[in-house]
């Protein structure tokens, strides 16, 4: 199936075809390491995660870089403020992000490159920007001059005045242009600082993803991917200076992946109006958390609300207690006739599933398709719970559920322990007692088999004022807490 992307430089999907048959080389900028995580940065690891695995689920031999930034004003404040170096800083939430990361089943990158490994080569591609004439030595700094360049804006679809109207720009008399941007600061007192041709100093932020994505992958790149706050300015310069050194095309394919908003307001940490990943895994199962994040086009904006997050965790119970239900259907038979409604269910999903994965790493769409599936398998043994299948068609479906999850980062848990981990997460968020609850619902299954049915009632009300729903199916009754 022919794979297309959303090409940001392009503004148009594109058939992807990367440089080499077979390999495909991607770099997605990191974090900056001078505070935790928050939800904004999970979506963008996520979506990368998945993209990564559908391209090596595809055949591909994907290498990829995630960096970290880890010399920065941010660093370098939040050391002065404890009173820390500011590689300690570095050191303690790249720790914490590799803890998250780990949490929210976020595979490793193939490479996880930190900015002060490569001052040597960002060294190198500053002395060769100067050669060409497209930067210039200023007082101990270093600017790129963006009028030597006459790409500058291609990417985000500006030209200078535009990009001047939109920017808050500092005056600087030491600039030849409001827009030239850092590449190499003078050192400060207090501040990291390495040896140069220009004397002490540190790098800019922009050219530290050029150094090490093109020590690291080459000079051009298959994929670029990262957040959209970052198309201008951070890729836009990193664009320039990349290909101002190389002279060839930097990125063949851009990908950036819309913002989570908290009441329709971007969420970030200068605004103060963030989850970080910790608080959230507290209250949430990091395959919610996860399905949360993939529920809406990479590229779309996604609110976060309690409802909604409350609502997927809920269709993932679903997908939990079906799974669990056609693990444990007993009623197969090796010379029985595959039943159409599961055959033309599993058809249709195949086909629509991997069509929207395929058509620019649509998860929203293939998780409708998910859906659709479980919603015929349910019906399957609910309405027709005596009808025998053939174990390779149960096995087939198994295997696909597996495969789709595995592809989405979901359904890898038994089944009974996620469900449990479920009730026990709203359980502590509601204050609710999980054995007092069992208890019950094991005084309402007795008083059923026994026929008393106004105890079972009873009970039943009892439940549902604790806010408490039964599941009543053929392999017995479960329970959920209700969401809201």
């Amino acid at each position: 199936m022919e794979l297309r992307i959303y090409n940001s430089r392009t503004r148009k999907k594109e058939l992807f075809k990367p440089q080499r048959e077979g390999e495909v080389t991607l770099y997605v900028c990191g974090v900056t390491v001078y505070d935790q995580s928050h939800i904004g940065h999970a979506r963008s690891f996520i979506v990368f995660d998945t993209i990564v695995r559908y391209l090596e689920f595809a055949g591909y031999n994907v290498r990829y870089i995630r960096n970290f930034t880890d010399v920065d004003d941010k660093i370098i404040r939040k050391a002065l403020e404890e009173g820390r170096s500011p590689e300690e800083i570095a050191e303690r939430y790249i720790r914490e992000f590799h803890e998250d990361m780990e949490a929210l089943r976020v595979e490793k990158a193939t490479y996880e490159p930190r900015a002060t490994e490569y001052i040597p080569a960002i060294i190198n591609m500053i002395k060769d920007l100067l050669r060409l004439g497209f930067a210039y030595a200023v007082n101990g700094n270093v600017y790129f001059s963006v009028e030597k360049f006459p790409g500058y804006g291609k990417l985000s679809g500006r030209n200078l005045e535009e990009m001047m109207a939109g920017a808050r720009v500092e005056p600087d008399p030491t600039k030849l242009h409001p827009m030239d941007f850092a590449l190499w600061k003078a050192s400060k007192a207090g501040e990291p600082k390495w040896e140069s041709p220009w004397g002490l100093g540190r790098p800019g932020w922009h050219i530290e993803c050029s150094a090490m994505s093109t020590s690291l992958l080459g000079e051009t790149l298959d994929i670029h991917g990262g957040g959209k706050d970052l198309i201008f300015p951070h890729h836009e310069n990193e664009l320039a200076q990349t290909e101002a050194v190389t002279g060839k095309p930097f990125v063949r394919y851009w990908i950036h992946n819309g913002f989570v908003t908290l009441k329709r307001e971007k969420m970030s940490k200068s605004l103060g109006n963030f989850l970080t990943i910790r608080e959230m895994l507290v209250r949430f199962h990091p395959e919610v958390i996860r399905m949360f994040l993939l529920s809406s086009h990479y590229r779309s904006p996604l609110d976060y609300t309690e409802g909604a997050i409350h609502k997927v965790e809920d269709g993932l119970t679903r997908m939990y207690t079906t799974l669990e239900h056609l693990s444990g259907y007993s009623r197969t038979a090796a010379d029985a006739d595959p039943p159409r409604e599961l055959t033309g269910a599993l058809d249709s999903f195949q086909e629509g599933f991997y069509s929207a994965m395929s058509d620019d790493f649509n998860t929203a769409r293939a998780i409708g398709f998910l859906f659709d599936l479980i919603k015929k398998i349910n019906r399957f043994l609910h309405e027709l719970p005596e009808t025998p299948i053939p174990p390779e068609l149960k096995d087939r479906i198994l295997q696909e559920l597996k495969t789709a999850g595995e592809l989405l980062g979901i359904l890898k848990e038994d089944p009974k322990e996620f469900l449990e981990k479920i009730k026990t997460k709203r359980a502590e968020h509601y204050t609710v007692d999980v054995t007092v609850i069992q208890n019950l619902v094991d005084q309402r299954t007795l008083a059923r088999q026994q026929k008393d049915w106004a105890r079972a009632d009873a009970i039943r009300e009892e439940l549902a004022q604790r806010k408490v729903i039964l599941l009543d199916t053929p392999q017995g009754t479960t329970w959920k807490l209700q969401s809201e």
